[in-house]
């Protein structure tokens, strides 16, 4: 007998915190760094494209035991359907709670990093950047849990339904 599964089962919270934790990670020192050459936003953006490859190794491997499912072609698809609407979620957030901070307060704080073995360049952190990119950063992680249980790592039919539109006409 298949034990029911629910939304948010402990075990599988612990675990995607886990590892989108890692993911994360990637995503923020990816997108600090990025940010020493591009605007705010190319960068958050940049910094989500990088951690898109480690989220979906790690998410299949560990989170949602879809470790033996073999349908990672299918996974990849879902996978990044997802990463799509979390994308928006991310920078746009992100954007909203820059634009929000900014309006109540329009200087930035910045803190310096007092390490001397860290390159000047890297050693200024932008707080209210850093803070807006979290905001955007934690919502889409709420948003990523429940679309991956309930969508990418599950069999809901989507994707032999999207393969089969794709096909329609080609004999």
């Amino acid at each position: 007998m298949k034990k029911k599964s629910t939304l948010f089962n402990l075990k599988d919270l612990i675990v995607y915190f886990l590892i989108a934790g890692t993911g994360a990670a990637v995503q923020f020192i990816s997108g600090s760094f990025f940010r020493n050459y591009v605007d705010f936003y190319a960068s958050v953006s940049l910094g989500y494209i990088v951690s898109f490859f480690v989220g979906f190794v790690l998410t299949k491997l560990f989170a949602f035991d879809a470790r033996n499912t073999n349908k990672t072609r299918r996974e990849m698809v879902k996978f990044g359907i997802v990463a799509a609407i979390s994308f928006g979620i991310t920078v746009g957030f992100a954007a909203l709670t820059l634009n929000i901070l900014h309006a109540t307060n329009p200087i930035d704080t910045i803190y310096h990093i007092p390490l001397d073995f860290i390159p000047a360049k890297y050693r200024e952190v932008n707080v209210t950047e850093a803070a807006s990119t979290l905001v955007g950063m934690g919502l889409s992680f709420v948003s990523n849990f429940i679309l991956h249980k309930t969508f990418t790592f599950k069999s809901t039919g989507f994707y032999d339904r999207a393969k089969a539109a794709l096909n329609l006409g080609k004999d």
